[in-house]
């Protein structure tokens, strides 16, 4: 089972772009390291306060692809530095 999310976050306290990608690489490098994904910035580069990740896990059952997904969506929702807008999950 293939889980695909995409999630949209404004990051308020961004006041360049340089602001910005330091919150996206902590972020996407700790969710790499802690969790089972694999995780990109898929839009909004050249924007300085909003960004959208996509992370994709692998897994033997729908189940456990949504229990870990869950997980990461806690974990990145419970950063301060930003808040979420949007999420799109997909199953492959």
């Amino acid at each position: 089972m293939i889980l695909y999310m995409e999630c949209e976050f404004f990051i308020p306290t961004a006041h360049s772009l340089k602001d910005k990608r330091a919150v996206v690489k902590s972020m996407l490098t700790r969710s790499r390291q802690k969790f089972n994904v694999s995780a990109a910035e898929i839009d909004h580069q050249n924007v300085w306060q909003r960004t959208r990740i996509a992370f994709v896990i692998v897994s033997s059952s729908k189940e456990m692809a949504d229990k870990e997904m869950a997980q990461v969506l806690y974990y990145l929702e419970s950063n301060p530095a930003w808040e979420c807008l949007e999420i799109e999950k997909e199953y492959l």
